[in-house]
C-alpha cells in the first residue's frame, strides 16, 4: 500500500514536471506548446497509464479512474473558463461584437449540422450518436485558443475575436450536447417545448449566478471586507462553489456561471482586479498543462488506429468543409475582410471540453443503449473526439501561424518598439528606429510633443502610456517591446510593470534612474525596474544632454564588417559612442542594455550616439515649430563634418539610406 501511495505521489508530480518542461521546450523552439503536451501524454501513456496508476491503490478492487478524473477535469475546465472570462473586455465587442454572436450562434449550429452529418456519413454512427457528436465538437476553448493565440500572436481585433468566440462557444457546446443527449435518450422523443424550456433554465440560472456573485464579489471588495492576500483564492474557491451549486440546479450550466462571472469581474469600475487575473494566469498555465498530458495518456492508440481512414477524413471534413462552411455563413454583410475571413476559416482546434464532455456522454450513451452497435459506437465516441483534437491541434498549431503571416495578419517575432515619452531626446531616437525600417509606436500626454513626432512621419499617440487605452485598446500588433525615456523614473517603472504582462520581462526597458546620491528610502527598487538601456549611467538627465535641445551629439548608423570591425569603430571615435541598437542583416532589432554581453558582429548595423560638430536635430523648445515646418518642407541640415574621410560610406547619420 506504501508503494501505491508512492506511485501516485510520483505519477501526479511527473505529470506537472512533463507538463511545464513541454510548454518550455515549445517556447524553446517556438511550437505550439499543446502540440508537446499531447505528445508528452501519450508517451506517458504508453508506459504508464492512469487507469494502471489508479488500479495499483486497490489491487483487488477494480477502481474506475474516471471517478476520479472527471471531477478534477471538470473544476478545472470552470477556473479556465473564469480565467478567460476575465480576458474579455467588452469594449472589444465595439468592432467585432456582431461577428462573435454569430459565430456563437449560426456558426455553432452549422458546425453541428455539418459535424453530424460527416459522422453519420464517413464514419458510420447511427444518427443519433452523430448528432450528439456534432454537438460535442462545436466547442473550441480557452485551453488551446489561448496557447494558439499566444503563438501566432495576431493583430488585436482578429485576435479579439478568436478569444471571444472560444471562451462564449464552450458554454453553447456543452448545453446544445445536453439537449441532445436528453432528445435522443427519451423514449418518445423530446418534445420542441421541453428543449426549449432548458436551454431558458440553462441560461437563466447559469447567467443569474454568475451576475450575482459578481455583484456580490464587488460588493465585499469595495467595503474591504477581503484583504488583499485572500482576494485570489476568495474568488476561486466562490467561483468553484458556484459551478457545483449551478449543475446541480441544472446540469451543464456551471460553464455559463463562471464564463459570466469572469466577464462581469472583468468589466466592472469599482475595483481592480489586476492581481486576481495574475494569479489565475498563472494557475490556468500549470492547469493546461496537466490536462493536457493526462488527456494524452488516457488515449488508447488502438481505438483511434482502428478508426482508420474513414477518421482521417474525418478531421479533413471538420477542418477543410465545415469550420469554413460555418465561418462564410456566420459572416456574411460582416465587415470583415477577405484575409481575417480565412484565417477564421483556419482556426478552430478542439480542447479540453470536447474531450470531458465526450468522455462523459460516451459513457452516458454505453449505459443507455442497449444494442451491441449502439454500445460499441458510444465507446467510440472519446476516440473520435481524440482525434479531432489531436488532429486539429496538429493542423492549426503547425500551419494557422504561417497563414496569419501570409495574410497580414500577425507577426510572431514583432520587432516593433513602444516608447513611452516624445520629449526631445525620445523622438530623435524613435525617429532613428523610424528610419531604419524599425516600427514604432510614441505615446506622451504632452500634445505638442506628439504632434512633432507625427509631423515627423511617426505613429504617436496623446495618451497616459499607464492608461487602459494604450494597453487595451491601442492596435499593438507588431510591436513586441516597450522603452520607457520619460523624465519621470516613476512613470517609466509603472510603464514597465503594466507591460511587463503583454511583452514579457525580457522585452521590457527603461532608462536608469537618476538616483545620485540617494539612499535606501528614496531609492527606487531593482525588482521594480525594467531592463537598463544603453548604459547603467545614462540616466534621462544625461540622454538630453546628448540629444536634446543644444546636445552635441547626434545618432549614427555603421555598418560592421571584417574590415572595420567593432574596435575600429570605437578608435574612430575615441570610444566616445554609446551603442543603442544592433540591426542584423536578417532584420532583427537588439537593444542595447546595461548588462549587455553579445558585441556586434561584422554584418550588423549599430546606431550609436556619437559627437557631433553641428547642434542636434532640434532647437530650443520655443523654436520647435520652426524647425519641424523646416524639416517637413524638405530642407535638410548641412551633415556633420566628418573628421575622417578616409572611412567613405562606412558611417552615416542615422536617417539616411545606406551606400549603395
Amino acid at each position: 500500500m506504501e508503494h501505491s501511495e508512492h506511485l501516485l505521489l510520483y505519477y501526479l508530480a511527473g505529470v506537472a514536471l512533463l507538463g511545464v518542461s513541454a510548454q518550455w521546450l515549445a517556447w524553446r523552439l517556438r511550437l505550439p506548446s499543446i502540440l508537446l503536451l499531447l505528445s508528452f501524454g501519450v508517451v506517458l501513456g504508453i508506459f504508464l497509464p492512469p487507469d494502471a496508476v489508479f488500479q495499483r491503490l486497490s489491487p483487488h478492487q477494480e477502481i474506475d479512474s474516471d471517478l476520479f478524473l472527471f471531477p478534477i477535469v471538470s473544476l478545472s475546465v470552470a477556473i479556465i473558463m473564469l480565467e478567460g472570462g476575465l480576458t474579455l473586455r467588452l469594449s472589444e465587442l465595439k468592432q467585432s461584437g456582431g461577428v462573435v454572436l454569430r459565430l456563437c450562434t449560426l456558426g455553432a449550429i452549422v458546425s453541428w449540422v455539418l459535424t453530424a452529418i460527416a459522422a453519420w456519413w464517413v464514419l458510420g454512427f447511427d444518427a443519433r450518436l452523430a448528432t450528439l457528436i456534432g454537438a460535442i465538437l462545436v466547442v473550441t476553448g480557452p485551453t488551446v485558443i489561448a496557447p494558439l493565440l499566444r503563438h501566432i500572436q495576431p493583430k488585436r481585433r482578429i485576435g479579439s475575436i478568436v478569444k471571444w468566440e472560444g471562451i462564449v462557444i464552450d458554454p453553447v457546446g456543452a448545453v446544445l450536447a445536453v439537449l441532445v443527449f436528453e432528445a435522443i435518450s427519451s423514449e418518445s422523443g423530446a418534445s420542441a417545448p421541453i428543449i426549449a424550456w432548458a436551454l431558458t433554465k440553462t441560461i437563466l440560472v447559469g447567467g443569474s449566478a454568475g451576475l450575482a456573485l459578481g455583484v456580490l464579489i464587488e460588493w465585499a471588495f469595495s467595503r474591504y471586507w477581503i484583504p488583499d492576500f485572500l482576494q485570489g483564492a476568495f474568488v476561486l474557491s466562490a467561483a468553484l462553489a458556484s459551478f457545483a451549486w449551478s449543475n446541480h440546479l441544472q446540469n451543464e450550466s456551471g460553464l455559463v456561471t463562471v464564463t459570466v462571472l469572469g466577464i462581469y469581474l472583468a468589466n466592472q469600475k469599482t475595483v481592480s482586479l489586476k492581481h486576481v487575473a495574475e494569479f489565475k494566469e498563472h494557475l490556468v498555465v500549470l492547469l493546461i498543462a496537466c490536462l493536457f498530458i493526462v488527456l494524452g495518456s488516457r488515449v488508447e492508440l488502438a481505438q483511434v488506429w482502428q478508426l482508420g481512414w474513414p477518421g482521417a477524413v474525418f478531421v479533413a471534413a471538420m477542418i477543410l468543409i465545415v469550420r469554413p462552411a460555418s465561418v462564410a455563413l456566420s459572416t456574411i454583410g460582416c465587415d470583415l475582410n477577405w484575409r481575417e475571413k480565412v484565417f477564421l476559416s483556419f482556426l478552430a482546434p478542439r480542447g479540453i471540453v470536447a474531450a470531458a464532455v465526450a468522455s462523459i456522454f460516451a459513457i452516458k450513451a454505453a449505459k443507455h443503449f442497449t444494442s451491441i452497435d449502439m454500445v460499441e459506437q458510444s465507446e467510440e465516441m472519446a476516440a473520435v473526439a481524440f482525434l479531432v483534437i489531436f488532429g486539429t491541434v496538429l493542423v492549426y498549431g503547425l500551419f494557422s501561424g504561417v497563414v496569419a503571416r501570409l495574410l497580414g495578419l500577425a507577426d510572431p517575432n514583432p520587432q516593433g518598439v513602444l516608447i513611452a515619452g516624445a520629449g526631445t531626446a525620445a523622438r530623435t531616437i524613435a525617429k532613428a528606429l523610424h528610419d531604419n525600417g524599425v516600427l514604432v509606436l510614441v505615446v506622451d500626454t504632452n500634445f505638442r510633443h506628439v504632434a512633432a513626432a507625427r509631423m515627423e512621419g511617426m505613429r504617436a499617440e496623446c495618451a497616459s502610456i499607464l492608461s487602459e487605452h494604450v494597453a487595451e485598446e491601442l492596435e499593438l500588433g507588431g510591436i513586441g517591446r516597450l522603452m520607457a525615456l520619460t523624465p519621470n523614473d516613476t512613470v517609466n517603472v509603472l510603464a514597465v510593470r503594466v507591460f511587463t504582462h503583454h511583452f514579457g520581462r525580457q522585452n521590457v526597458y527603461q532608462l536608469p534612474p537618476a538616483e545620485g546620491g540617494a539612499g535606501a528610502r528614496e531609492a527606487v527598487g531593482r525588482q521594480l525596474q525594467g531592463r537598463r538601456l544603453f548604459d547603467k549611467n545614462m540616466s534621462y538627465e544625461k540622454l538630453s544632454q546628448l540629444l536634446g535641445p543644444g546636445g552635441a551629439c547626434l545618432i549614427k548608423r555603421t555598418k560592421l564588417t571584417e574590415e572595420f570591425t567593432l574596435s575600429d569603430y570605437r578608435v574612430q571615435y575615441n570610444d566616445a559612442p554609446v551603442l543603442m541598437f544592433v540591426i542584423s542583416e536578417g532584420g532583427t532589432v537588439r537593444i542595447i542594455t546595461a548588462d549587455n554581453e553579445t558585441p556586434p558582429q561584422a554584418g550588423d548595423t549599430i546606431l550609436a550616439i556619437v559627437p557631433q560638430q553641428t547642434p542636434v536635430h532640434y532647437e530650443e523648445d520655443e523654436e520647435e515649430g520652426a524647425a519641424e515646418k523646416e524639416a517637413s518642407s524638405g530642407k535638410e541640415k548641412p551633415p556633420a563634418e566628418n573628421p575622417n574621410n578616409n572611412q567613405p560610406d562606412q558611417d552615416k547619420p542615422a536617417g539616411e539610406k545606406p551606400a549603395r
